[in-house]
């Protein structure tokens, strides 16, 4: 497949300190993919901040939700960009990433070149950016992030297990094709994938060009990074076991590929 177009789609649930330099990031990489044309989509989610006022300010086309639904956001996301899209015909790219996170200058470039390829996903890894958490909460989490990597390894082909709607891209066509995102509260990006592969799509896991994600203890979705986090920092807190939670973002889920 050669994309045609590509939209990026952002859910964002009262991420007013973020969502400027998560747009400007995603601006950087619209501009390294040109001349492809690319749309920029923000599903603001019960946002009671200036969330969607400054994501407009930044170009990007801004989509209201009532839900409190990350699946629910992402998918009203995809809806309204392959709308403004429906002129590129069906070889559109969908790529995601979240309000708390910046993506690299070629990100947009990676997740095409694999498209070229013959892929109709790519699954893309974070890092970890302190924020409320320190630095031996970011080193407990990597340590089990990057348990199935060669020790000491900086092989950027590295066939890691993780599904991360920060990082995350899927043909139009493969996405419709699959039904699209569930209206899940989290969760939303691995039922994604586990359709997908088992609809037989090709998906690439690269570990190449990894988006920058916040790592803080209050975040928007329930069983998420943040509570994983909580639960490094105190396995009583959150009230979860941290093997569970693990398995929830994605350090114990099963290959997809």
């Amino acid at each position: 497949m050669t994309p045609a177009a590509i939209a990026v789609v952002v859910p964002a649930h009262d991420e007013e300190r973020r969502i400027q330099a998560c747009l400007r990031s995603v601006r950087a990489a619209a501009a390294f993919v040109a001349p492809v044309p690319v749309v920029i989509v923000v599903a603001a989610d019960a946002c009671t901040d200036a969330t969607a006022t400054l994501a407009a300010r930044e170009g990007a086309s801004v989509v209201p939700a009532w839900r409190r639904n990350v699946g629910a956001a992402r998918a009203a996301g995809v809806d309204h960009a392959l709308t403004l899209l429906a002129d590129a015909g069906p070889d559109v790219w969908l790529a995601m990433t979240d309000a708390d996170s910046t993506v690299p200058t070629p990100w947009l470039a990676h997740q095409l070149a694999s498209a070229r390829r013959g892929h109709d996903a790519v699954l893309g890894t974070i890092r970890l950016v302190s924020t409320m958490v320190g630095a031996l909460h970011v080193a407990r989490h990597d340590a089990d992030y990057f348990r199935t990597r060669r020790l000491g390894g900086t092989e950027p082909r590295w066939e890691h297990p993780h599904v991360h709607g920060a990082n995350l891209g899927v043909s139009a066509s493969a996405y419709l094709r699959v039904g699209g995102f569930a209206p899940l509260p989290t969760g939303e990006d691995h039922d994604l994938a586990a359709r997908l592969s088992s609809a037989g799509h090709r998906i690439a896991r690269t570990d190449r060009h990894p988006v920058h994600t916040a790592a803080r203890l209050r975040g928007r979705a329930p069983g998420g990074l943040a509570e994983l986090l909580t639960a490094l920092r105190d396995p009583s807190a959150g009230g979860g076991d941290p093997a569970r939670q693990r398995a929830t973002v994605g350090l114990d889920s099963a290959r997809t590929s």
